[in-house]
């Protein structure tokens, strides 16, 4: 999912997490504090600190499309930075940014083999088109289903790991 900004003053002072790495800067999952921006006719500039270390860097990109694509606001993250590892965050970004336009190219060849499978085997191919048809609806809500599944997973596991550090006990969820 990508967050569209209007202009580089809505991004400055504000909290945001890196969902593309970039060479010479830092890496997915890291969260960052935009420091300051400016936007001229042909690039945007950023300035940023990276919030656990409070290392100073400055990125330049094309457009401010392409800033929206490198870095994201996330609440989430930002609030329970501190209680997560990297592997957790990359993971989370993996699972958010999973959409159906994301997998439409698995889907419609996998369509496209139910019907080619359906025509080829059933004789009658009025028949064999309906059930391809069917086929392809119920691959298309199996597809659905199992990125849902894939998100609340990990949103579980996210919140299973933040609420095991809480003081009198821990909040296990299952």
């Amino acid at each position: 999912m990508t967050y569209l900004l209007s202009s580089i003053d809505d991004a400055i002072d504000r909290k945001f997490l890196v969902t593309k790495s970039i060479p010479g800067q830092v890496e997915a999952g890291t969260l960052v504090h935009i420091m300051g921006g400016s936007q001229d006719g042909s690039s945007v500039s950023i300035d940023y600190r990276v919030a656990s270390t409070f290392q100073d860097f400055n990125i330049k990109f094309p457009t401010l499309k392409d800033f929206s694509k490198w870095a994201r606001p996330d609440n989430f993250i930002a609030r329970h930075y501190d209680k997560l590892d990297r592997f957790d965050i990359q993971q989370y970004i993996k699972v958010s940014n999973l959409s159906l336009a994301s997998v439409a190219p698995v889907l419609a060849v996998l369509v496209v083999l139910l019907f080619i499978i359906c025509l080829v085997f059933i004789p009658n191919k009025a028949i064999g088109a309906i059930v391809a048809l069917l086929l392809s609806v119920l691959v298309a809500f199996l597809v659905i289903k199992f990125m849902h599944n894939r998100r609340m997973k990990m949103l579980t596991k996210l919140y299973s790991k933040i609420g095991s550090g809480w003081a009198g006990g821990g909040i296990s969820i299952n």
